[in-house]
């Protein structure tokens, strides 16, 4: 039998506002790595988070509801877990 998907645990610092929406990079020396997120949606009404959950899924080329926010929902640094996935696809995100 094939072992379960693996599910991954990331800080990701949003900046909510962006020209346009990314995802990739490194904020800050902190171990272990935070990510940073840009998203074109405002921080109002949940918008950025949303935005945030469609843009880490589409990077991470996995479905929206495979990525939870678990910490941090409405602060600029969260928690983030994504299912379904390996730390080496995530890691390659901090490089972009």
């Amino acid at each position: 039998m094939p072992d379960p998907p693996a599910t991954v645990r990331l800080s990701v610092r949003v900046q909510p506002g962006a020209r346009q929406t990314r995802v990739g990079g490194r904020y800050g020396d902190n171990q272990p790595p935070v990510l940073i997120a840009r998203v074109a949606a405002p921080a109002v009404d949940g918008r950025a988070n949303r935005a945030l959950i469609e843009a880490l899924a589409d990077a991470l080329g996995v479905k929206c509801s495979a990525v939870r926010i678990v910490a941090g929902a409405s602060a600029r640094t969260k928690v983030v877990e994504v299912s379904g996935i390996d730390r080496p696809t995530v890691e390659r995100l901090f490089t972009l």
